[in-house]
């Protein structure tokens, strides 16, 4: 089952079946599910192999790798793949000795004999397949590559041109065996990422010992230890030991992550410094590893529009040449003036011509090695229809918090205010931070150094701060309007908390009973990577706009800093999802950009919407069409980019194919094309699209 016509003709073989729920087709994986019940499946099976193809069932090896091949049955297919190179190379030398005995021997019945006999031979290694599902495939009246090349080579052997159709046919087989393959780069792309996470992990027992253990054994909480240089086997958190993590596998990204403990790792990651030790979190099957492959797979199976395009076209493309091969063999010998052995080959040639299959091969390949380029580079893409949609985006939404910004707090100034000792307020304000849970706290206290000293009587102030005493002095710790409350904030002091509220920071202050000791700001920061990714989305034409939930003032100044000049705050869920539709209507197509979780509503409303820390989380894969592990917002312009790049590269491959069959059609009607012509054009064009396709999985993706 190698592509989507093919899939077709099982689809048809298996309607008459009565009981059958659901087909799941993996053309990725070579692989179909069948929903019926027990007693339904035997009849199944057997309509499957009267449409000529051989049903083999799923060993457990690769059932557990999520359809991929186990080692025992890779090792299986590496011999059938050897000992199909042995027959075809036989058909191939059986085809040259016809050809030879056919161009030199003397025409003799003896000798003719004997080409006749070489060809069959060479027709029988090389073509029994092929004839098995041509046969099947007439028998139903249906027209596809098997039933066009049985019919060609049968009616060159009977009209006489033996050696032609021997070689034809050989050919025809080898060419089909590389296509194979090529196509096989393309589907394995992904499943390489496969190969990344270890088949063992070294786990603490139950007997007190460290144990080799397969992965597919350890247990949810077990702890698993990690030495430098070796790849993480399972999603976890670390618990003790430091680490620089490659994460490129999942994320796509280059550098190397510093990890401490209670930090999270993912299976396939490299830990490139120190031991690490970790309680594990997914088991192997749930691992997010696993889960992008997953999700790449059942993308795969899906068809993009330019696919469902070309396959209607070709359901109706195949017919047409065949009742045109039928039309020039019925009436050559009158308008041409040719002989009816003439008339007949030359309609058999237009018969090899009319095979599809490179129009119908140059879109899944193009579509699957596009996906597989993403989930490279750490986005992963949900189907063809996004990977196609992504180049016509107008504008893109992007929420604030841990899209634009970092998504945590940070002390970003601070000041002693008129003659505090600076020493001292660092002091005060470092001790009684450390002591609260608030976020705004917690990010003070980080960004303090010194010693603490203890606090007495601490106590939280809800929605204000925290107060306690030190050294024998009551302090506060609290926000702008506390301390107002508490009347100790003169016009000074407000025009100079003015300032930095205008610039989107959360301001506290540090005072005693009579006065304001300290002034410190606070605030979510830009990342590094969001001026330039604002950037990458203009230079591509797509219009930038900010949805945030939080106020206006600090959206603005956020924006400013980004590059964007349309910021939107004060945003609940609904607003937001009100914001995409305004903006579909006003721009076009409309990308957002969120968490997955409290952007949902948005997410969904949009054309295509683009989940931001995707690792590990499972909401966002689901609210999502693509998914951005890394959290890197220039990878929305990326996915961009490389819808683009596949758009073109699926309008070259239908132009290529669409072109060379025009040309050898036409000189097939009135010219001298030959059955050999009439082969290499149809596989020398599908082994082309293949090629320009696999270009997607290697190179820049830049415009």
């Amino acid at each position: 089952m190698d592509c989507s016509a093919e899939e077709a003709e099982i689809r048809r073989a298996l309607d008459p079946v009565p009981g059958i729920r659901t087909l799941n087709f993996q053309l990725g994986t070579r692989t179909l599910s069948i929903d019926a019940p027990q007693d339904v499946l035997p009849q199944a099976l057997d309509a499957i192999r009267n449409a000529g193809f051989t049903p083999e069932p799923v060993n457990p090896d690769r059932a557990q790798a999520g359809g991929h091949n186990g080692p025992s049955e890779m090792h299986h297919q590496e011999q059938n793949l050897g000992g199909g190179v042995m027959r075809l190379g036989m058909a191939l030398g059986m085809a040259v000795a016809a050809e030879v005995v056919g161009f030199v021997a003397p025409e003799t019945l003896l000798w003719r004999l004997t080409g006749m006999v070489l060809a069959a031979i060479a027709i029988w290694l090389a073509g029994l397949d092929v004839y098995k599902k041509g046969m099947a495939a007439l028998w139903r009246r249906k027209l596809n590559i098997n039933a066009l090349m049985s019919v060609a080579v049968t009616g060159a052997f009977l009209i006489g041109q033996w050696p032609e159709a021997a070689m034809v046919m050989a050919l025809y087989a080898i060419a089909e065996l590389i296509e194979a393959r090529a196509v096989d780069r393309a589907r394995n792309a992904i499943k390489g990422l496969l190969a990344l996470a270890p088949d063992e992990a070294l786990m603490w027992t139950a007997s007190d010992q460290w144990q080799l253990t397969p992965v597919s054994r350890v247990p949810l909480e077990s702890t698993v230890r990690i030495r430098p240089g070796e790849r993480v086997p399972l999603d976890g958190v670390i618990t003790k030991g430091m680490g620089a993590i490659n994460q490129a596998p999942v994320t796509g990204e280059s550098i190397p992550v510093d990890k401490a403990p209670g930090d999270q790792v993912f299976a396939g990651t490299i830990n490139e410094t120190g031991e690490l030790e970790i309680r594990v979190t997914a088991l192997a099957s749930n691992s997010t590893l696993a889960r992008i492959i997953y999700a790449v797979e059942q993308a795969q199976g899906t068809r993009a529009p330019t696919q469902r395009f070309v396959d209607r076209f070709a359901a109706i493309y195949t017919p047409a040449v065949f009742a045109l091969a039928v039309t020039v063999a019925a009436l050559s010998p009158f308008l041409l003036g040719l002989s009816w052995l003439e008339a007949i080959y030359k309609a058999l040639v237009l018969l090899v011509i009319a095979c599809p299959c490179a129009l119908v091969i140059s879109t899944p390949v193009t579509v699957v090695s596009g996906l597989a380029a993403g989930a490279r580079r750490g986005i992963l893409i949900k189907g063809g229809t996004y990977l196609e949609t992504a180049r016509s985006l107008k504008t893109v939404a992007l929420d604030k918090t841990g899209t634009i910004t970092q998504g945590k707090p940070k002390l970003v100034e601070w000041q002693v205010w008129k003659d505090a000792d600076a020493a001292t307020a660092q002091r005060f304000a470092a001790s009684l931070a450390s002591r609260s849970d608030h976020p705004v706290s917690q990010a003070i206290a980080a960004g303090l150094e010194g010693e603490r000293a203890p606090v007495d009587d601490f106590s939280a102030l809800p929605g204000r701060g925290v107060q306690g005493w030190i050294d024998g002095h009551e302090l506060l710790l609290a926000n702008h309007r506390a301390v107002h409350e508490r009347g100790l904030c003169g016009a000074e002091l407000e025009a100079e908390l003015g300032k930095h509220e205008q610039q989107g920071r959360t301001v506290t202050l540090l005072a005693n009973a009579s006065e304001v000791v300290a002034i410190f700001a606070v605030a979510d920061t830009i990342k590094e990577t969001s001026r330039q990714a604002i950037a990458e989305l203009k230079a591509l034409g797509v219009t930038p706009v900010m949805l945030t939930g939080d106020n206006l003032a600090t959206a603005k100044v956020i924006a400013a800093q980004a590059g964007i000049e349309d910021a939107r705050g004060d945003l609940l869920p609904e607003a937001k999802l009100a914001a995409i539709k305004d903006m579909q209507s006003r721009y076009g197509a409309t990308g957002m950009t969120g968490d997955g979780i409290n952007d949902a509503p948005a997410l969904a409303q949009a054309d295509i919407g683009f989940a931001m820390g995707g690792a590990g989380t499972d909401i966002a894969m689901e609210a999502a069409d693509v998914v951005i592990m890394n959290d890197d917002v220039r990878r929305v312009a990326e996915t961009v980019r490389l819808s683009r790049r596949t758009h073109n590269v699926l309008w070259q491959n239908i132009t290529l194919a669409l072109g060379i069959k025009s040309v050898f059609l036409v000189m097939a009607v009135f010219g001298s094309a030959t059955m050999w012509m009439a082969v290499f054009a149809d596989m020398g064009a599908s082994l082309l699209v293949i090629a320009n396709g696999l270009r997607l999985l290697r190179g820049s993706n830049k415009p």
